[in-house]
């Protein structure tokens, strides 16, 4: 066996198909030292065992354009390599069985139309031509997708691996990785061993791909990579006589899916409480490994489909399998540079769709280190929305029970994991619960995005329409735009920028000019070199040396690594101060009659703007309040801290009563802030949205100094935009809006909505989306007659680059 090299470009981790993908996609961009260590054999993980699927279809546009480009890569790679890939494409049919799973598939149908795929809605009779076996008595609805396909995962892997080694790559079995080097925030070297000896290799980059290892592999590279092991059932029947060539069929609520493979039919499961595995860690032979069976566990499965499908009853069962397969904590996986290292990147966790994501996420991977940028936004995937405390061992085996299912479950809008909950608390989370709050969790927060009534059961009970909090919501909304609601932020993200070199470091960052008074607020983005927005944020300048930034929860983490990679030799510090302080917002025409109920201090607009903060006694307390708002109305945020906020709340909470003052969730802000047009970063406006095509140009005020994106700015100022963000309000009251829904100008689908919600004082649901608008005015694009696809429906729509809702913004400056 060859020797591994002294120096590498890239060390590889991992042989699975994940870890070839990479290799094979970063030897096609030219990178020639590429060494792949595989501590057994290659696939002896979980690709061996994988069932093939191949998928085009995913949740978002991006994620579908990586599922699409794997099928499109493995129909051309047997041509390539010479390596058979038992690539096919036989079409998938996913069946409906209830009216909430119909409308699911019938949306899902929607927005394949709008990334682009290839769909067809069938009937019984249809579904039946496809399939002959099926039972489809009790079926609502069925979608067939003619270009999905499955392959060998194992000949796919060695294929990519392959073409790896064609093309100069190194490719290592039985040589496992025993540790790093690390010199401040890089990885110098990697150990190795194996039967012939052992040795290090520096290198520029690592990559763990190390599949169901990968969170132990992580801790030894200094970073985190959330994943559990699950086991995963499948069975593979006798020989079914004359069992011609079939379409995949998914029946998601029997958490069932079946593959016809060489005149067999393989029945795999997505139970709803799945079985985590190697708490303790995986053995150190695991090579090839079986799990024990478990017929218990998959009864029921078996149970459902021989209804389903007839001829199991008569089939014998050829092989039962159990394999461990990584799920993560959001089922979505793990890709892109680990923000605790500057050279650790991260492919792994896969969720049982390896095979058909493997193909694009070893692309998008690849053309993120060879250039340094992401080639579009991987926001879904990319590992740094993954929170510290998602490492953790305990959460991590709960959350898994529940994330294996998530994939064949109903994925209704706005479901909350069950599973793991209760991690991360606001210090006003006990009083909020007690006033009837009802919880989601989100970055592992606990925040109340909804308050039941009494007698009201204070839970979520989920559908596709109306769900059972959309009447307290509503009530909520009319507080906030009538009278005046409370309502808890505290989870939101709080980096504080301190030091001789703050103002010119977040010159530098930020679109925006922080050339600004103490006390000033300032709403900006942070840009990439393409114009595109990798962080919306509001900055307040807390004195002349410090400023403290307000983010979205999830991108905290996120936000702080893209500071941090652009310090440079700014004399500044950055620290995550989410948890020091509390934020509870009060909003609504009355919030100033609130406020001065409670406080000497003086709200005016002489004494204290729109966009500006002061400190103010509460109480018999301390904050810092900030006038500013996310849900259009007159209000302000309160900044108190942790110790004080209980103290702080009780007083406004009291002193409401007569008022008429409500308590308020989070759906509410998102119905709020949409009628508003107000972006929401990571559905309106990601890191491939260009600033100016997203509406928000108001927002970069500087001429003279230089900042990240500013060539693209000008670039685009100059060129002219080629798409526009506009508001779109349903013509219709009933129907909802969620987001992916596709739009269509003048009858023809030309883009979808990157979000949506119901706009209670509008009097439907609002949505947001790019328009293509090369060469046109503001007054050609408004012109045309546009419709929103639900459900395979299309409603009229009507279209404002302004936004429905106070126009002018007068109502926040009251």
């Amino acid at each position: 066996m060859a020797m591994p090299p002294k120096h590498a470009r890239v060390v590889i981790v991992g042989g699975g198909v994940i870890g070839c993908s990479v290799a094979y996609h970063l030897t096609k961009l030219g990178w020639t030292d590429v060494v792949l260590l595989e501590r057994k054999q290659l696939t002896s993980g979980t690709t061996w065992h994988a069932a093939g699927l191949i998928a085009q279809l995913r949740a978002t546009k991006n994620m579908t354009k990586l599922a699409k480009y794997s099928q499109e890569l493995y129909g051309t790679l047997e041509d390539e390599t010479g390596v058979a890939t038992g690539f096919r494409r036989n079409g998938s049919i996913t069946m409906a069985l209830s009216q909430e799973r119909r409308e699911e598939i019938l949306r899902q149908a929607s927005m394949a139309r709008a990334f682009g795929v290839e769909v067809e809605e069938i009937g019984p009779d249809d579904v039946l031509a496809r399939y002959p076996h099926v039972n489809v008595e009790d079926m609502t609805a069925a979608v067939y997708l003619d270009k999905d396909g499955q392959g060998d995962p194992a000949n796919i892997a060695l294929a990519l691996a392959r073409g790896a080694k064609d093309r100069g790559a190194i490719v290592l079995e039985r040589t496992k990785v025993t540790g790093f080097e690390k010199q401040d925030r890089r990885i110098t070297a990697v150990n190795w061993e194996s039967a012939e000896g052992e040795g290090r290799i520096t290198c520029d980059h690592v990559v763990n791909c190390a599949g169901m290892w990968g969170h132990e592999v992580g801790r030894q590279m200094g970073v985190n990579a959330p994943l559990h092991a699950c086991e995963h059932f499948y069975i593979v029947t006798d020989t079914v006589p004359e069992l011609t060539q079939l379409p995949t069929l998914r029946v998601p609520e029997e958490c069932a899916y079946y593959k016809e493979d060489a005149g067999k039919i393989l029945l795999g499961a997505f139970e709803p409480v799945a079985k985590p595995w190697a708490m303790k860690g995986i053995p150190e032979d695991f090579e090839f490994d079986q799990l024990p069976e478990d017929f218990d566990h998959f009864e029921p499965i078996l149970e459902a489909a021989v209804n389903r499908l007839p001829l199991l009853a008569e089939t014998g069962i050829h092989t039962f399998f159990n394999g461990p397969e990584s799920f993560t904590p959001d089922d979505s996986y793990h890709l892109g540079l680990a923000p605790e290292m500057d050279n650790v990147w991260v492919a792994a966790g896969f969720n049982s769709i390896g095979i058909q994501s493997a193909g694009g996420a070893g692309m998008a991977l690849a053309a993120w280190m060879d250039t340094g940028s992401k080639p579009f936004d991987l926001g879904d995937v990319d590992i740094s929305r993954m929170q510290p405390f998602q490492g953790n061992k305990t959460y991590l085996f709960e959350r898994s029970k529940e994330t294996l299912g998530l994939l064949f479950a109903d994925h209704f809008p706005y479901r909350q994991k069950a599973t793991a909950r209760g991690i991360r608390r606001s210090p006003l989370h006990e009083a909020l619960k007690s006033e009837g709050a009802v919880f989601g969790e989100f970055a592992g927060w606990e925040r109340a995005n909804w308050f039941a009534d009494a007698g009201q059961k204070a839970e979520y009970e989920y559908s596709w329409k109306r769900q059972n909090w959309f009447d307290n919501a509503a009530r909520e909304h009319k507080a906030i735009r009538e009278n005046v609601g409370i309502y808890d932020m505290s989870s939101f993200g709080k980096l504080r920028v301190e030091g001789r070199d703050a103002e010119a470091f977040l010159n530098y960052v930020s679109a925006s000019n922080l050339s600004v008074p103490v006390g000033k607020i300032v709403y900006s983005q942070f840009l990439n070199t393409k114009g595109g927005i990798e962080a919306d944020v509001t900055i307040t300048r807390l004195s002349e040396t410090a400023y403290l930034i307000v983010t979205p929860a999830a991108t905290c983490l996120a936000d702080q690594t893209w500071l941090r990679r652009h310090q440079g030799d700014f004399n500044v510090t950055i620290t995550d101060m989410t948890a020091a302080e509390a934020v509870i917002c009060v909003m609504g025409p009355n919030a100033r009659a609130l406020l001065e109920r409670v406080s000497p201090n003086n709200f005016s607009n002489a004494t204290n703007p729109f966009g500006t903060c002061q400190q103010i006694e509460i109480g018999m307390g301390l904050a810092r309040a900030h006038r500013v708002t996310y849900v259009g109305e007159l209000g302000w945020e309160l900044y108190v801290s942790t110790d004080m906020a209980a103290h702080v709340f009780e007083v406004l909470h009291a002193a409401g009563q007569d008022m008429g003052a409500k308590l308020c969730g989070l759906h509410m802000m998102d119905s709020c802030r949409i009628e508003k047009g107000f972006r929401h970063f990571g559905h309106d406006i990601t890191s491939e949205d260009h600033i100016l095509e997203a509406g928000l140009g108001f927002a970069i005020k500087k001429t003279d100094v230089d900042y990240i994106g500013r060539a693209a700015v000008e670039q685009k100022r100059e060129e002219g935009l080629r798409m526009r963000m506009v508001q779109f309000l349903l013509t219709d009251p009933e129907p909802l809006l969620y987001h992916a829904e596709p739009l269509l100008r003048d009858g023809e689908i030309v883009s979808y909505l990157t979000s949506g919600a119901y706009g209670h004082t509008l009097g439907g649901a609002v949505g947001l989306g790019y328009v293509p608008c090369e060469g046109e005015s503001a007054a050609e694009l408004l012109a045309s007659s546009y419709e929103v696809e639900v459900a395979g429906q299309r409603v009229a729509a009507r279209a404002s680059l302004k936004p429905f809702y106070d126009p002018k913004s007068e109502r926040v400056k009251l």
